[in-house]
C-alpha cells in the first residue's frame, strides 16, 4: 500500500519536501501513530516536531489509532498560529509552571510531571538571602536543547521542556522548571530525574549563594565535574 502524505511549514523542511510517499505491506493496519513513528525513526531530527503534530485524514483531525486506507487523503499538520512552542528558554522574569508544563502536554501521553527548583532559605545551617544565576546563554540554550533530544530518544518520544531563570532569585521563588510528558509514568519519572542531573552536568549556568555575611559561587556539587562524561 502506498500513501501520499502532505506536509506543511517547518515540518516540510525537516522532512525534505511538501509531499512524503510511504510504502506499507498490503495487509498492514496503518494509523496516524504509526505514520509519525516511522517518520521519526527515519528523520530523528524531526522527532520532536512530529510528536507535536497531528494527522488529518480526509480533511479532519484523526485520533492516533484511526485506521487509514490507500484511498484516504492524508496530511501531517504541525501546530498552527504561532508554531511549535520553544521547549527551552532562559529568562530574567518569574517562571510560570503552567506555561512550561503546557508545552509538553500531548493527547497520546498519559503522564506529565513537572519539577520545580526554588531558592531555599537554609542550607547546611547557613541562612540564604537570595541566589543569583548567570550563564553563557547561547551555549546554555544549546545544551538544554541537547538534553530534550536525549530524553526524546532515550524514552521513546518523551517530551521535555526546560525554563531556567537568571539574575536574582529570592527565597521561595522559582529558578528552574522542567516538565516532561510520556505515554507512561515510569518514563516520566526517569526522564525528569535525568533532565535535572544532566542540566547540572553540562549546562553552563552558575549559581551564587548570597548570605547575610557573605557570598559564594557554587558548582554542580555532584562529584568531579566532567561535562563530557
Amino acid at each position: 500500500m502506498k500513501l501520499q502524505i502532505f506536509v506543511f511549514a517547518g515540518l516540510a523542511e525537516q522532512l525534505g519536501g511538501s509531499v512524503v510517499i510511504m510504502e506499507w505491506e498490503p495487509e498492514a493496519v496503518v494509523t496516524p501513530a504509526l505514520i509519525k513513528q516511522r517518520l521519526a525513526d527515519k528523520h530523528p531530527e524531526a522527532a520532536q516536531a512530529l510528536g507535536q503534530a497531528f494527522v488529518a485524514v480526509n480533511h479532519s483531525y484523526a485520533p492516533d489509532d484511526q485506521p487509514i486506507s490507500g484511498q484516504d487523503e492524508i496530511a501531517l499538520i504541525p501546530p498552527v498560529s504561532g508554531g511549535q512552542p520553544k521547549l527551552v528558554e532562559i529568562t530574567y522574569e518569574p517562571i510560570s509552571i503552567e506555561k512550561v508544563t503546557a508545552k509538553v502536554l500531548h493527547p497520546n501521553h498519559g503522564a506529565a510531571l513537572t519539577f520545580t527548583g526554588t531558592t531555599r532559605e537554609w542550607t547546611h545551617g547557613k541562612k540564604t538571602c537570595l541566589l543569583e544565576y548567570s550563564a553563557y546563554e547561547p551555549m546554555a540554550l544549546k545544551t538544554m536543547e541537547q538534553i530534550t533530544r536525549e530524553i526524546h530518544e532515550r524514552w521513546n518520544g518523551t517530551l521535555c521542556a526546560i525554563t531556567h531563570r537568571l539574575g536574582k532569585v529570592d527565597v521561595g521563588e522559582i529558578s528552574v522548571v522542567i516538565a516532561v510528558s510520556s505515554p507512561h509514568r515510569e518514563a516520566a519519572y526517569e526522564a525528569s530525574r535525568y533532565a535535572i542531573e544532566r542540566l547540572k552536568q553540562i549546562v553552563p549556568i552558575w549559581k551564587k549563594e548570597i548570605w547575610e555575611d557573605g557570598s559564594e559561587w557554587k558548582g554542580h556539587q555532584l562529584g568531579p565535574w566532567n561535562p563530557l562524561g
